[in-house]
């Protein structure tokens, strides 16, 4: 079983003796894990900076696990979720898993049954950072382009010659080279397949043939 780097597995149950046995089952999982007695205690916490997960009861005092998925989301956090609980029905366990849960056993769970969800929750959270870090890369060096680079680059992706880009703006054939040029100097790219591949890691979506300029500086 290969744990993914800085992994940190995080447990909430208000039941001590159900957080004694998961501690005792990460740790011969050999998983690092924080334990807590209730969600607000976990939300007090900053964020982990690496992949990580969160073992939940869904009825809990106070927050329960499915209030606590809520929070999360619009917090925008990264941690991914496995839901355990003896009371779950299947409209919970249908609305969890929607909104993103990586599992949702029932008590009493098998022990590799468990690990193996926190597993899948791990590799899972481990690619969602690596596709944020790629977005946010992307993101970072299409701010660098000016109004008009980022306008030829627009058209550039559209698969545009440069004659018929100069037409479309206005301008002469050989200042569209330029910035041209310009656009893949500065995002370090050398084709255009590569800077379609690196507006997509952008995650900008299109506006018709272009796209959407608002959602990066320009």
């Amino acid at each position: 079983m290969r744990i993914p780097p800085k992994s940190l597995v995080f447990a909430i149950d208000d039941d001590s003796s159900v957080r004694k046995g998961l501690a005792r089952l990460l740790r011969s999982a050999g998983y690092k894990s924080e334990i807590f007695e209730s969600a607000s205690d976990f939300l007090a916490r900053p964020s982990h900076s690496g992949p990580s997960c969160v073992i939940v009861d869904v009825q809990m005092p106070g927050i329960n696990g499915m209030d606590l998925q809520e929070t999360l989301i619009q917090r925008r956090r990264e941690e991914q979720l496995v839901f355990v609980t003896g009371h779950g029905d299947i409209p919970m366990c249908a609305q969890a898993m929607k909104a993103g849960a990586v599992d949702f056993l029932r008590k009493p769970f098998r022990d590799d049954e468990l690990l193996e969800s926190v597993q899948n929750a791990l590799i899972r959270s481990a690619e969602q950072r690596r596709r944020s870090a790629e977005q946010n890369e992307a993101r970072r060096l299409l701010d660098l382009l000016t109004p008009r680079e980022f306008e030829v680059m627009q058209l550039v992706i559209t698969g545009m010659l440069n004659k018929q880009i100069a037409g479309e703006l206005g301008t002469a054939e050989k200042t569209v080279k330029v910035h041209r040029h310009r656009v893949m100097q500065k995002l370090g790219v050398t084709s255009v397949a590569a800077l379609v591949r690196l507006v997509e890691k952008a995650g900008i979506p299109p506006v018709g043939n272009k796209i959407r300029p608002s959602t990066t500086k320009v």
